[in-house]
């Protein structure tokens, strides 16, 4: 039986803004297991971010709160209720988090070497000679060419991909039981994209971390994670493993982002697909299911009563009116087509 690193229980996370209340995270819940790469995938502002930024407790308070749910890392650390000192003990040593941009998230006064042995010296200690030998090693497992000359250079200095695996290095510092990636590769080339899942997929494998992989695109999580939630408005839509997901998905919403995928097969003068609509305001998110308004298999009950979670196997959970027993069956749509998993 797996044992969870981490459990989120019905989650929510919302913003004290002028206007009103922004409810960016509406009652999330899933569980991490120990080795197991686990991806968040939806469009922009669906709140995945925010649910990761929570769980490393990074979302400034005020104007975010934690409105209600829990998050247990470890079996032992409730997340929601630790204090910003307790926390800074297991941010760093026990959870580390890659984030979207390196060139905003490193600082760009102190040379790449500064960055990573502070990180090493505040959680593990030790003179600072050992903290630099410890920097030139992960600098090499990351892929970095002269690791010690690239020490002594700034953020500035580097390409992208290259503050990116300084980033990961940093993250990966003090050996964390739990790694975050936020749309690791949002900046980059699509070569240099390749090479940074590359990456992170050979350090799960000789690490044993457990990660949390954060994007918008389902083709980059077919290849390296093992289960995938969907996320749409704050919530979790869709939930299985890769290839329920990927062949045999049960919302329209994953139906939309799977088509959505660019394929080498398809015909060169098509246009590519795309989701009509825009998502919900979450000032005032609709009583019914939040993906109602653009989904073409919209019934009256969708609009009026938002729908449970529907258990399709032991895995695979979707919160979908379709799935009820009383519903008319809908196909999953020919065009939707799933990706290899190796």
């Amino acid at each position: 039986m797996s044992t969870p690193i981490l459990e989120v229980n019905n989650l929510q996370v919302s913003f004290k803004m002028f206007a009103g209340e922004v409810q960016a995270v509406r009652g999330v819940s899933f569980t991490l297991n120990k080795g197991e790469v686990l991806a968040i995938v939806g469009e922009s502002g669906c709140g995945k971010s925010v649910t990761a930024q929570t769980i490393m407790r990074l979302v400034p308070t005020p104007p975010s709160y934690i409105k209600g749910g829990t998050a247990v890392f470890d079996g032992k650390h409730e997340i929601t209720t630790m204090k910003e000192s307790e926390m800074q003990k297991i941010r760093g040593e026990e959870m580390g988090m890659i984030f979207q941009d390196p060139m905003t998230s490193l600082n760009p006064t102190m040379t790449v070497g500064e960055q990573i042995v502070e990180g090493i010296r505040k959680h593990q200690g030790g003179s600072r000679l050992k903290a630099r030998n410890r920097a030139i090693e992960l600098l090499s497992m990351v892929g970095m060419s002269n690791p010690a000359e690239r020490l002594r250079q700034y953020p500035h200095q580097l390409s992208g991909g290259m503050r990116q695996r300084v980033m990961i290095a940093i993250a990966l510092a003090c050996n964390p039981k739990l790694l975050i990636a936020d749309e690791p590769t949002t900046a980059l080339d699509v070569t240099i994209q390749a090479q940074i899942m590359e990456l992170l997929q050979q350090i799960q494998e000789q690490t044993g971390t457990s990660i949390i992989l954060i994007t918008h695109d389902l083709g980059v999580v077919a290849e390296m994670a093992h289960r995938i939630i969907v996320m749409y408005a704050g919530k979790v839509v869709e939930e299985g493993n890769v290839n329920e997901i990927f062949y045999d998905s049960k919302h329209p919403y994953t139906w939309g982002l799977l088509r959505s995928v660019p394929r080498l097969d398809s015909d060169a003068h098509s246009e590519l697909a795309s989701i009509p609509g825009t998502p919900p305001d979450l000032f005032a998110p609709p009583k019914g299911c939040a993906f109602a308004a653009r989904c073409p298999y919209a019934m009256e009950v969708c609009l009026n009563k938002d729908p449970e979670h529907f258990r399709v196997s032991d895995s695979h959970s979707a919160a979908c009116w379709l799935l009820h027993p009383d519903a008319p069956k809908v196909e999953r749509p020919v065009e939707v087509g799933g990706r290899t998993h190796g």
